[in-house]
């Protein structure tokens, strides 16, 4: 997470709302006010499901995974950022790559592999992402070429709906 916000999780920790935290619990990371969380104390740890914001959680690896919930949160402090045509929105939400043909703008100096926030060319932040490519290598690259690598976006909750009924 901090690779995608860098400096940025200072604003996520102290908010003008309060000051909030990240606590672990069964491997999921999640983001709560500390007004909601000295509450959570009065509850039995076992009776307790969730709290806060599910922020993402670690594989069986070890490495953190972001979840689509932590997007509007992170959005507004991310450091590198893609914007996508209106034409390649919806193949995103589908869970499509982006190719160049539909990349609208990227952020200044990214590097290959950062992780980025996907935004609509409307500023609505649509989703997460890894770049295929540097910016500097954007430039040149084939317009079929791969840009960005789909991670995660806001069609998740329509597709998985499917699979919960």
């Amino acid at each position: 997470m901090s690779s995608n916000i860098g400096t940025n999780v200072k604003l996520l920790l102290d908010r003008p709302d309060g000051v909030y935290c990240f606590r672990e619990r069964k491997g999921r990371v999640y983001y709560v006010s500390e007004k909601i969380l000295s509450l959570a104390s009065m509850v039995n740890p076992d009776k307790l499901t969730s709290i806060g914001t599910c922020f993402g959680k670690f594989t069986k690896s070890g490495k953190f995974r972001l979840h689509i919930t932590a997007l509007y949160h992170l959005a507004p402090y991310v450091q590198h950022k893609i914007w996508v045509k209106p034409s390649a929105e919806q193949q995103f939400l589908y869970g499509h790559h982006i190719s160049k043909s539909g990349l609208s703008r990227i952020t200044e100096n990214t590097p290959q592999y950062q992780g980025v926030v996907i935004f609509s060319t409307n500023n609505i932040p649509l989703g997460f992402g890894v770049t295929a490519k540097s910016t500097m290598d954007c430039k040149y690259a084939d317009p079929m070429a791969t840009i960005c690598f789909h991670q995660a976006d806001i069609g998740e909750y329509i597709r998985s709906e499917d699979s919960l009924i």
